[in-house]
């Protein structure tokens, strides 16, 4: 599983939880990564593109909860 299918488990437009919030942003950015699992890729294109993402601190956070769910 990609980092991007788990993120679009947490998915919910009517959440104001930071990781929901990130996954619907991610949802509609059509340059996301979508295939991968390498953490220093996801995280650079996040602070290089993802204008929508106000801290590194909610993705780390939402890798943490991928990491868990993949062990």
């Amino acid at each position: 599983m990609s980092f991007y299918q788990y993120l679009m488990t947490e998915r919910n437009p009517n959440s104001h939880d930071e990781i929901a919030k990130f996954a619907n942003d991610a949802f509609y950015d059509q340059a996301f990564p979508k295939n991968s699992d390498d953490y220093d890729e996801i995280s650079r294109y996040l602070e290089l593109n993802a204008g929508y993402l106000h801290s590194m601190t909610i993705f780390d956070n939402s890798w943490a909860n991928y990491q868990e769910k993949l062990s």
